[in-house]
């Protein structure tokens, strides 16, 4: 209990927050526009950070005012932890404002990651025994790669921030497998730091993951807070795999490399194909995970959904493994194994692809270019029937076009009629899946009639005209059937919705009535 209520205080001062600072943002003209190589239309602020800034500095007020009764240690470092976060914050603000270059951003994370080590004393000593035999000690290496893990955290965060509410769910979910193991190994305090970075992520997650009432996010974390969550990440991992002086370590490096998995994997993977290809590391592409998911036309919320099903089978992995005591070394060649099929994989996008786009449709995802329903084929006598379903299953809770279309004539072929409802989907990730669940509704009505076949209807082009029959249906059903629809004739239009707008044909005459048949 005294966890989720310290869940829920942190969630309400981090949605507070980014409230707060997303009003003075669009005040401002601080915003995040479309442009480049992002995807996203309209502008908006990127004021994640702030949320996630505005716990970590509650964190000790909390700890010492509101859970007066709960016992907890304060953390070691914890000032020299407030001040590396403030600077990286700061950093990734003015370069969401100004566009700060990769060169001195390195610089600044590299400094930060020093005086994270100069005033928190965290050392990344130890790699664990990642080789048969005994422990990797770093010796005088041991700063060096401190800022190098740093760095690298830092920015495998920043780098999988593309799509609304990716980055901040992934984070959520490794947060909670660290949570689970510190709570395990009885360290109190980093389970309530932990437990309360949790909040402030959930809080920014309100804003910007898509869900029913929210299609698109209302704010994004920008690099103010993609650059902090990587950089608290990093403190995370060192402190908990290093151990402390009064307490052994919660977890193995490695383990800390299957709780992170997802982003190292992502970042690495991109970064040496782009090195492979002769460019610079740091130039941004669109050819992270997330990117390839896009382009095989999954809905965000799906991608994001399947980000997060990944990342916690890696951290269950790489817990499992902690748990039943597999050798350290195993576990991270088997990483190392993950990492170099992940890279073979993006190596070719147009072959990976493909391969997404199937197993799409093997999951029954619903594609992100769906534009309605296609019904077909019947006879003409039957239109009257099938319309009254599409409207009695679909209503007037959205706007809808209805065309029957028919066919060129043929030898001995009777059933040369298939309607098309036009949904105008725009991106909106829910309305594509009601659209799908509407689609069953209707295919089980119309069950009883032989030969009818309901599918998806998808757009294979941005600019669809709803009269233009030049567009790819999925599902089963007969390909040279759907060939000559490129043949066919519009007979039947009527728009529904809130309110009917036109209707019009040729060849039969008939009204259903917007709310049923």
């Amino acid at each position: 209990m005294k966890w989720a209520v310290l869940f829920g205080v942190c969630l309400l001062i981090s949605g507070v927050a980014i409230r707060l600072s997303a009003v003075l943002a669009s005040r401002l003209g601080i915003m995040d526009r479309p442009g480049g190589h992002k995807q996203h239309e309209t502008s908006t602020p990127f004021v994640g950070g702030f949320g996630v800034l505005a716990v970590l500095i509650s964190v000790p007020l909390l700890g010492n005012w509101l859970f007066v009764d709960f016992i907890w240690s304060p953390l070691p470092g914890l000032p020299g932890l407030l001040v590396g976060a403030v600077a990286i914050f700061l950093t990734g603000l003015a370069d969401d404002i100004w566009g700060l270059g990769f060169k001195p951003r390195l610089i600044i994370q590299a400094l930060v990651a020093l005086s994270m080590v100069l005033i928190g004393g965290v050392e990344l000593r130890s790699l664990g025994e990642i080789l048969p035999g005994g422990h990797v000690d770093l010796g005088w290496l041991a700063i060096p790669m401190a800022i190098f893990s740093t760095i690298g955290l830092i920015n495998a965060l920043n780098m999988i921030d593309g799509i609304d509410g990716l980055s901040g769910s992934v984070s959520l979910v490794s947060l909670a497998l660290v949570a689970m193991l510190a709570h395990s190994a009885d360290s109190v305090g980093y389970v309530f730091f932990i437990v309360a970075l949790m909040g402030g992520i959930g809080g920014f997650l309100y804003y910007n993951l898509r869900y029913p009432g929210n299609h698109r996010a209302r704010v994004f974390l920008g690099d103010n807070g993609s650059m902090l969550l990587g950089f608290l990440f990093a403190w995370l991992f060192i402190v908990l795999s290093q151990g402390e002086e009064d307490q052994e370590a919660v977890m193995t490096p490695v383990t800390a490399l299957w709780l992170f998995a997802l982003p190292l994997m992502d970042t690495v993977g991109v970064m040496i194909r782009r090195i492979w290809q002769g460019k610079s590391p740091f130039r941004p592409d669109r050819h992270h995970l997330h990117h390839l998911f896009v382009c095989a036309d999954y809905r965000v919320c799906d991608i994001v959904a399947l980000a997060v099903t990944i990342q916690l089978l890696f951290g269950l992995i790489g817990i499992a493994g902690l748990l039943f005591g597999v050798p350290e070394y195993l576990m991270f060649w088997l990483f190392i194994g993950v990492c170099g099929a992940y890279f073979l994989g993006i190596l070719r996008p147009s072959r990976i692809v493909p391969w997404l786009r199937s197993l799409n449709g093997w999951l029954g995802l619903p594609s992100v270019k769906v534009r309605g329903i296609f019904i077909g084929y019947l006879r003409k006598e039957k239109c009257r029937e099938v319309l009254g379903v599409i409207s009695e299953k679909l209503g007037s809770d959205y706007d809808y076009q209805v065309t029957v279309h028919q066919m060129a004539a043929s030898s001995s072929e009777e059933r040369r009629v298939y309607c098309v409802v036009h949904i105008p989907t725009e991106g909106n990730d829910q309305l594509i899946g009601r659209i799908q669940r509407d689609a069953l509704r209707i295919k089980r009505r119309l069950a009883k009639q032989r030969g009818i076949d309901v599918r998806l209807f998808i757009s294979r082009n941005t600019e669809n005209d709803v009269r233009s029959v030049s567009i790819a249906m999925t599902g089963r059903g007969s390909r040279r059937a759907d060939r000559r629809c490129a043949q066919s004739t519009l007979i039947y239009s009527k728009e529904y919705g809130q309110r009917m707008i036109r209707s019009e044909g040729a060849g039969f005459e008939f009204s259903v009535p917007p709310g049923g048949g």
